[in-house]
């Protein structure tokens, strides 16, 4: 508990208390405090500068842990064994399922349609994470029900994100893949992640039962996780502006009407 102050000085727009050899700081604006330093340096006793310094380191420190992800190495490393492996990044709320509040039953969270049947489909080409913006006492127990057959290997909740512009983003770059390697897809993809690149935004889900999306995009998923090209972001900037699970069936078609033509040509010059 503080006690009652011994020691006060106002410099400005922040306040130093000293409280029985204890103490706090009061700050409006970590860039308002650099500019006091100076002042700080020739105006107040030495003892009191060396308290205000190391005030100030802590101060940012907690910042930066705020602000950035808790380890520039979110995931471990892959198996040696699987380095060929495709990594599909999974948002959590409006992606896989959707939180609803009313009055007379509280929070309740339903399960986007086909989410389990696309989970254990992909889990036999992919490494599967969800990657959420959401504190882990949330993130944990909806996945816990979700995934009863455990095909999503890591989660990564609000501590692994990027606190921007008052926004928790996802930032691929740390998970510790090759960003060539990887595929995000959420809701909200474009709003919520930092390597637009890597994305594939899907139709936000809001209860529709209806809603066959996930199942849709398994086919596109699928030739990904067996085919393994290059580099996951050339293929999605190719489908750039289009919906890719109908835009895939469309090329599929298109693809399959070529080699019919190719085979009947060769069967005329057999003739």
């Amino acid at each position: 508990m503080i006690g009652l102050p011994i020691l006060f000085v106002e410099i400005s727009s922040f306040v130093v208390l000293l409280c029985n050899d204890r103490f706090v700081l009061i700050l409006s604006s970590l860039h308002l405090i650099q500019k006091h330093e100076l002042m700080l340096a020739t105006h107040l006793p030495a003892k009191l500068v060396e308290l205000y310094l190391d005030l100030r380191r802590l101060t940012e420190e907690q910042v930066r842990d705020y602000s950035e992800p808790s380890s520039d190495k979110l995931l471990p490393d892959l198996h040696p064994l699987e380095q060929h492996v495709f990594t599909i990044v999974l948002d959590l709320s409006e992606t896989l399922v959707y939180s609803d509040w009313k009055r007379d039953r509280g929070w309740r969270t339903f399960k986007r349609p086909g989410v389990e049947d696309f989970l254990e489909h992909l889990a036999q080409f992919f490494e599967i994470i969800v990657y959420s913006d959401q504190q882990n006492m949330y993130v944990d127990p909806i996945v816990d029900r979700l995934d009863s057959k455990q095909c999503i290997r890591y989660r990564l909740s609000r501590g692994a994100t990027k606190y921007v512009g008052g926004k928790h983003y996802r930032d691929l770059s740390m998970l510790n893949r090759d960003p060539s390697r990887i595929i995000y897809i959420s809701g909200n993809a474009l709003e919520s992640n930092l390597q637009p690149e890597n994305c594939v935004e899907i139709k936000p889900w809001k209860g529709d039962v209806e809603d066959t999306t996930l199942l849709d995009l398994i086919p596109f998923l699928e030739y990904v996780g067996k085919h393994r090209p290059a580099d996951i972001r050339t293929v999605l900037a190719s489908y750039q502006g289009h919906d890719i699970a109908k835009e895939f069936i469309e090329r599929s078609k298109e693809h399959h009407r070529r080699m019919q033509e190719q085979k009947q040509t060769g069967r005329l010059w057999r003739r």
